[in-house]
């Protein structure tokens, strides 16, 4: 009885492999690694006015927990998150269905439209609207003198409004595309179908559309957290536009953790601040993820 021959194992592929992968992982470990590994080293370390440079440990963590100018800052950032992100999906989501309506009239030309936002700078974008909405030289102030009013949009309690204002139609754009293209990939049979049995335009969004957004929702859901915790640009420019805005150097953990690093030189601080924002934002992002695709196994 013959035996058939071992195949022959080819070994030059693992090598291969790692060939191609050695130019992303070195780049991933030189722009990822290797500065999270450095702010954590910078942790360790305080610059005091004698003796420089001094391994401290865990103390700025410690003094982070203490830090009421930094919990303010993170209180300040989940307010605005839990008020402006669902405004902003639901507009996202109110959008898209619009557009895979087929109903509207110009149905390519607003898509643009609406997604162009998106592309502005965030620089440009927070001048803009800080020259329309400023009282001194924007429409509101000259609505306020053709009116005989005295609304000031940066004013200290609706500062944080105003921002979310700029968020919201910056990022409605990016959304209701996820949203938009997560609707095209239904089949077109199912509404036929649901239409065959009697259903209305309003149980077919309800039975058929809404149920197929989870997973674009728990996207844009964890995007939009990543994005409102990094929040910087808007409070960092704003108060050289406006004056009695409200905004302080701590307005925002990533405003606090950037004028700790380059304004009162605390890289050691700043960058145990950049740590624990870091981690807390993975925290909340891997909670609504795993809530997300529970609520998927569970449909």
């Amino acid at each position: 009885m013959t035996h058939a021959p071992a195949p022959v194992r080819r070994r030059g592929r693992p090598q291969t492999g790692l060939a191609f992968i050695a130019p992303f992982a070195a780049l991933f470990a030189l722009v990822f690694i290797v500065p999270i590994a450095y702010a954590a080293y910078l942790s360790l370390f305080q610059d005091k006015l004698v003796g420089g440079n001094v391994f401290v440990g865990l103390d700025n963590y410690t003094k982070l927990v203490a830090d009421p100018q930094f919990w303010d800052g993170v209180g300040r950032v989940v307010r605005f998150t839990l008020v402006q992100v669902p405004i902003m999906l639901l507009l996202s989501t109110a959008l898209a269905l619009a557009l895979d309506s087929l109903r509207l009239h110009g149905a390519r030309f607003l898509r643009v439209t609406i997604f162009l936002p998106y592309a502005v700078p965030a620089i440009v974008a927070t001048l803009m609207w800080g020259f329309l909405l400023g009282v001194k030289y924007g429409l509101f102030g000259s609505l306020n003198d053709a009116l005989g009013t005295d609304v000031d949009p940066f004013s200290p309690g609706t500062t944080l409004i105003s921002i979310g204002v700029m968020v919201t139609w910056a990022f409605t754009g990016f959304n209701m595309l996820i949203f938009y293209a997560a609707l095209k990939a239904i089949p077109r049979e199912l509404y036929e179908a649901a239409a065959i049995d009697g259903a209305n335009e309003w149980q077919i969004v309800r039975a058929i559309k809404l149920p197929a957004l989870r997973g674009s929702l728990a996207v844009t859901v964890i995007f939009s957290i990543i994005g409102t915790f990094q929040m910087f640009n808007e409070p960092q420019i704003l108060p050289t536009m406006v004056a009695n805005s409200g905004v302080t150097s701590f307005y925002t953990p990533n405003l606090y953790a950037y004028n700790l690093a380059f304004t009162g030189s605390q890289q050691g601080y700043a960058a145990a601040l950049a740590l624990v924002m870091a981690a807390i934002t993975i925290a909340v992002a891997y909670a609504v993820q795993i809530r997300g695709l529970r609520n998927a196994t569970d449909q």
